[in-house]
């Protein structure tokens, strides 16, 4: 996407622009980070970074440094619905891991609803982060995009450093792992499902959880996301060690 400029949030402004999009990506119902919030928390090491194209903010990352100074928190991604479908998460992201190598920084954390297939096919398959975590209900009873449904999350490590991840962040593709796929589709509009087959949903919901509690139980981690499929791929965690130290044939 040509004309688009990524960089630090400046003036308060383009904090409250940052907040504004917040609501506008997962409801008027979410409470957002606050501006000034936001704006502290840059000033003290964190990184609000935004997409901008004529001056217009279509997009923004937001993390905060943890008590391990070469981890940073990814708290938020967010592009406006209009400018979607033109890479913007994946470029936020890039722009994520460079500013946080410049600073040491060797590894994000984030956490995502894995129901949500197109957070799935950006996070563990675009970018190459891994999982073998699961918070069930993590942020308890949710508004907005998120009402309806237990706040389950995956907890993922981005390694910024690894061949596999620093192939993707240059343009690099990659194949899809030869892994073990993790009998559950995920819907294709969670949200959608949500709103008219709210007890679907549920159960959806409940059986992801019990397969990959059990996956993780087991010693294994997920390595890849399906897109055809809309399914997780898991390894064994050594193996899925091995997938992210090996470079990528291109």
């Amino acid at each position: 996407m040509s004309g688009v400029v990524l960089r630090e949030l400046s003036g308060m402004a383009e904090f409250r622009a940052a907040e504004a999009l917040q609501r506008e990506v997962w409801g008027q119902g979410d409470l957002p980070d606050p501006a000034d919030l936001m704006m502290v928390i840059q000033a003290e090491g964190g990184l609000a970074g935004g997409a901008f194209a004529e001056g217009q903010l279509l997009g923004y990352v937001f993390g905060f440094p943890t008590r391990d100074p070469s981890i940073q928190h990814s708290h938020r991604l967010a592009v406006r619905p209009m400018a979607r479908g033109r890479g913007l998460g994946v470029r936020l992201k890039r722009y994520q891991r460079s500013w946080c190598l410049a600073r040491g920084i060797t590894l994000i954390r984030w956490t995502f609803d894995p129901l949500r297939a197109v957070n799935a096919l950006l996070n563990i398959h675009q970018l190459a982060a891994t999982s073998n975590t699961y918070l069930e209900d993590y942020y308890g009873e949710m508004e907005g995009i998120n009402r309806g449904l237990a706040s389950d999350r995956l907890l993922v490590d981005w390694h910024l450093e690894t061949p596999v991840v620093a192939t993707l962040a240059h343009g690099g593709q990659r194949p899809l792992q030869s892994a073990t796929a993790l009998p559950l589709s995920l819907p294709k509009d969670l949200e959608q499902l949500t709103k008219t087959a709210p007890g679907h949903a549920r159960d959806l919901r409940n059986r992801l959880r019990d397969l990959l509690q059990t996956a993780f139980a087991n010693g294994r981690s997920i390595v890849d996301f399906d897109r055809n499929e809309r399914c997780y791929l898991l390894a064994e965690e050594s193996t899925a060690d091995d997938f992210s130290r090996k470079a990528m044939r291109l």
